[in-house]
């Protein structure tokens, strides 16, 4: 007798994959809004192109991961915040240009689908999108059987936002004599965690349930603390034409190759040593791997999620808003005359 096959037995299991989609639609719904046209499920999101306050529109896009800090998720069974980890990362990459998210989609892929640890990832995008007022739109859930280890997964996030062009920053009007200020990051955000796994675990012999005296928790909660979204701290200044100059979001790559993405040729940023307090985490880790000081720079944000520089005349207008907010805040530099770096006094 011939053996009947169907896709379950390839290790596609398309009742899952339905149980997930009912969830992940009930869930997207509550970040709708008026300007939402479709609903998951559809072959395409559709969103309502009118922008009644916005003169001349320009949409900015960007898509992203959160890399390896994946692996602490799987290693915690911790799932419901690396999705607003990717929805902030995103709001913030569209938000040093000004622009406001207006939808968000995510993709999703995995070796066996589990749904609910699916609900749980949208779980955390969607609260990230409510939060800004964006529309979590649509997406993509991809089991694919014998490409990933079993309990792994890989998410991906696309964002479209609008700004008007009046409004646009992109660092053009830099120029010496601007003022530089920090806001502070939470943590490591969504960098870094190849090397931050290597010497806080490896090296450090430790477990992700181990708990640091000079961290206050345990490792894995260290390496979980949210990427910030700065929205709630930049979104009425952006709105102020004028007022911010440039915006730099520190990703991979640091504060010394973040910065300079938003600057003239003919100026630098000179940040001053120790006008922010660098997190504990990367004490620990710069000792643990005897990592030099050049490493660290590169590779982390240092306790700096964002850059803001703005002209002297309105230091004091954004020093007032920030305090306002209740937002923290450091003047951690100035431009000086250059070639486009980050140099460190």
């Amino acid at each position: 007798m011939t053996n009947s096959f169907g896709y379950k037995d390839a290790g596609v299991d398309i009742d899952a994959a339905n149980s997930a989609t009912a969830r992940i639609k009930k869930l997207a719904r509550t970040t709708f809004n008026e300007q939402t046209l479709s609903e998951i499920g559809s072959f395409g999101g559709m969103f309502s192109a009118t922008f009644p306050d916005t003169r001349d529109p320009v949409l900015v896009a960007s898509c992203d991961g959160v890399g390896t800090k994946l692996k602490i998720a799987f290693a915690t069974g911790t799932h419901n915040t690396v999705g607003y980890d990717l929805v902030a990362h995103s709001i913030n990459d569209i938000l040093v240009q000004g622009a406001r998210p207006l939808f968000f989609l995510d993709y999703i892929a995995c070796g066996k689908l589990d749904p609910n640890v699916i609900e749980q990832i949208i779980e955390g995008m969607a609260r990230g999108c409510r939060e800004a007022g964006c529309v979590l739109i649509g997406g993509e859930t991809a089991e694919m059987p014998g490409f990933y280890p079993e309990g792994e997964y890989d998410i991906a996030g696309f964002i479209v936002g609008v700004v008007d062009k009046s409004k646009v920053i992109d660092g053009s009007r830099i120029v010496a004599g601007d003022v530089v200020f920090g806001l502070p990051a939470l943590g490591l955000h969504t960098n870094g965690y190849s090397l931050a796994r290597k010497l806080l675990l490896d090296v450090a012999g430790n477990q992700v349930d181990t708990v640091v005296p000079e961290l206050g928790c345990t490792v894995g909660e260290e390496l979980l603390k949210p990427h910030k979204s700065y929205l709630p701290a930049l979104g009425r200044l952006i709105n102020h034409e004028g007022v911010i100059k440039g915006l730099a979001h520190i990703t991979g790559g640091g504060l010394v190759e973040n910065i300079p993405r938003i600057l003239p040729s003919n100026v630098d940023v000179a940040l001053k040593e120790g006008s922010w307090p660098v997190l504990p985490v990367y004490n620990l880790m710069q000792r643990i791997g005897n990592v030099s000081r050049e490493e660290m720079l590169r590779t982390f944000n240092l306790g700096l999620g964002m850059i803001v520089i703005t002209s002297p005349q309105y230091a004091d207008k954004v020093k007032d808003h920030f305090a306002q907010a209740g937002e923290k805040f450091y003047e951690v530099g100035e431009v000086v005359e250059g070639d486009g770096k980050v140099v460190f006094v």
